[in-house]
């Protein structure tokens, strides 16, 4: 018998429950996969409070991201075998300790990367690559803002984007995650409990602001940081930590200097076996290489993933969390 963690009705890290399940063979293009570890992301609290309705409703399995060995495949499945190594970052389901998967979804891990970095890096990871390859090519000499500097994929964008050589400004919300923002690349580092971010981008800028905000907190750095992009910039929110922005303003772009404003997600960057195998690649070679480190800051047992909810969102965390069989 297998265990999860199943979510009955939407709510608080309360509603998150520890139960045995039964995880069946796999069928055609499937994989039945054993976890050894389970990634903790923002997302798995939206799906958690409704905010993102999971596709096949109640009761289901949060998780999107994890790494294991496979146990078993299904007809038509040539690319894996039973003991390979994988890993995934985009479907749900993820905290189990085993669970049934489309291969399409898979992806082989290489050996210098292990089951816990794995875990840790994929939905963020392959989140920084797109943001920084495709949402907006990333070029020396850029001036980019990273919101939450300090949180798993802020210090990944932070690494990665000061190895290309930007000039990255980063956001925290202590002296700490000051520290570690600094530490993984970022340029300057504004503490918003302490100083209005926006203003102080101008000031480190001399007034010519940003190429692009990189933007995962939402309601609450709404609208400041239109103020911190230069006339043409690019907005970029790709998650609510905070909360979904409400009211957005169209004609606000227009005012703040012909803005542009995007809402991407990695769900659709990696929609194609293709797209998932370049992304994962491009990372995994980042990784291999040196020029990003995933920093597993955090481990708890699967069990205990309500307070693993309950310390992410209370701004508890650094980096990345994994949530162990």
């Amino acid at each position: 018998m297998a265990s999860a963690i199943r979510v009955h009705e939407v709510g608080g890290p309360e509603v998150l429950t520890y139960e045995t399940i039964e995880v069946g063979a796999p069928g055609k293009g499937e994989v039945r996969l054993r976890h050894t570890a389970i990634g903790l992301n923002f997302i798995d609290t939206y799906f958690r409070t409704g905010l993102y309705p999971a596709p096949n409703g109640l009761p289901f399995i949060p998780g999107n991201e994890g790494a294991g060995v496979v146990e078993a495949v299904g007809e038509g499945v040539t690319e894996f075998k039973k003991g390979d190594r994988v890993a995934y970052g985009a479907a749900l389901g993820a905290y189990c300790t085993e669970r049934v998967v489309p291969a399409a979804v898979l992806v082989k891990l290489p050996n210098t990367i292990s089951d816990e970095t794995a875990a840790a890096m994929m939905l963020k990871g392959m989140t920084a690559r797109y943001l920084l390859r495709q949402t907006h090519e990333v070029k020396a000499g850029d001036v980019i803002l990273v919101q939450a500097a300090a949180g798993g994929v802020g210090l990944i964008l932070c690494q990665w984007a000061a190895h290309i050589g930007a000039t990255v400004i980063g956001t925290v919300g202590s002296p700490e995650k000051a520290e570690l923002a600094r530490e993984n690349g970022a340029t300057y580092v504004i503490d918003y409990t302490r100083e209005n971010f926006a203003e102080r981008v101008k000031e480190i800028t001399d007034g010519t602001l940003c190429d692009v905000v990189y933007d995962g907190v939402g309601q609450a750095t709404y609208p400041a940081s239109l103020d911190c992009l230069k006339p043409r910039g690019l907005f970029v929110s790709f998650g609510n930590a905070s909360g979904a922005i409400q009211n957005f303003s169209l004609l606000a772009l227009s005012q703040k200097g012909s803005l542009y404003a995007t809402r991407p997600t990695l769900f659709t960057h990696i929609a194609t076996r293709p797209a998932l195998l370049a992304n994962a690649a491009d990372l995994f070679e980042a990784v291999a290489s040196g020029v990003v480190r995933i920093p597993v800051n955090q481990t708890y047992a699967l069990k205990d993933a309500a307070q693993a909810h309950r310390d992410l969102e209370g701004r508890r965390t650094t980096g990345s969390t994994v949530l162990l069989p």
